[in-house]
């Protein structure tokens, strides 16, 4: 008798990789026996570092504001490593401002940067998804744009639109065996919170059950289970990781 041939590892894009709760994303997958395409806009020596711990994975450079950068991406990671099985929507900033001194100049940031990669990626990736009838869509939404918070509400509106396009996309590709799901951190070790004053990081341990900030591992770990066969009658939904602070 002989041994069937192992199936080939489905490829896995993950954007913003090069740090924090993408790098985390990518190792994890990695851990996973997925093939990592690991996406950076900024520091390629960063990213490398990343995918020096990774077996089989490649960095990716990409500007995801430009709709003809994400089309690209998405071609090069298919041509260089196989069709994308697991696209990772993580890349995003957060400018935080009250609402009369916000600029309408970084909403737009925001808005480039957050939430129209997430659309433009997701549509480029699910053409050679519908031809394998088969992918996975995992969006990292955040537990603000479920709560709102103080001086975020730009940011606030970007994930919460987020969560409200996987929703919509999830009933669009259900027919064609793409899931699409969120998670949605809550506060995580990275260096956004690392920048914060130590007075707002205190209240915002004050809001949290669990008494501790999250860790961009505790995040990978959501993702990696809605990647696997564990998740597959899960879509449309939000895995919420934040310590209890909101539950729904």
């Amino acid at each position: 008798m002989t041994t069937p041939a192992a199936s080939p590892a489905k490829v896995a894009l993950v954007t913003g990789a090069s740090r924090g709760i993408g790098a985390a994303c990518a190792a994890a997958l990695g851990q996973a026996g997925f093939k990592v395409a690991v996406h950076y806009r900024g520091s390629e020596d960063k990213a490398r570092a990343v995918c020096e711990k990774i077996p089989g994975s490649m960095p990716f450079k990409a500007d995801l504001s430009d709709a003809a950068a994400c089309q690209d991406l998405i071609k090069a990671v298919t041509a260089e490593m196989g069709p994308i099985g697991i696209l990772v929507n993580n890349a995003g900033v957060s400018i935080d401002q009250v609402l009369p001194f916000a600029k309408p100049d970084d909403f737009d940031t925001l808005i480039n940067t957050n939430l129209k990669p997430v659309f433009l990626l997701s549509k480029f990736v699910t053409k050679g998804m519908i031809r394998a009838k088969a992918g996975r869509i995992i969006n990292i939404a955040s537990v603000v744009g479920y709560t709102g918070n103080a001086g975020q509400s730009m940011y606030a509106a970007t994930k919460g639109a987020i969560t409200a396009f996987t929703k919509s996309i999830a009933l669009d590709l259900a027919g064609f065996g793409i899931l699409s799901n969120c998670v949605a951190p809550g506060f995580i070790m990275t260096d956004m919170t690392d920048a914060l004053p130590d007075q707002a990081k205190a209240a915002a341990l004050a809001k949290i059950p669990l008494k501790r900030f999250g860790t961009p591992e505790d995040i990978a770990q959501a993702v990696v289970f809605l990647a696997s066969d564990n998740a597959k009658y899960i879509t449309g939904s939000t895995i919420h990781v934040n310590g209890g602070m909101f539950t729904n």
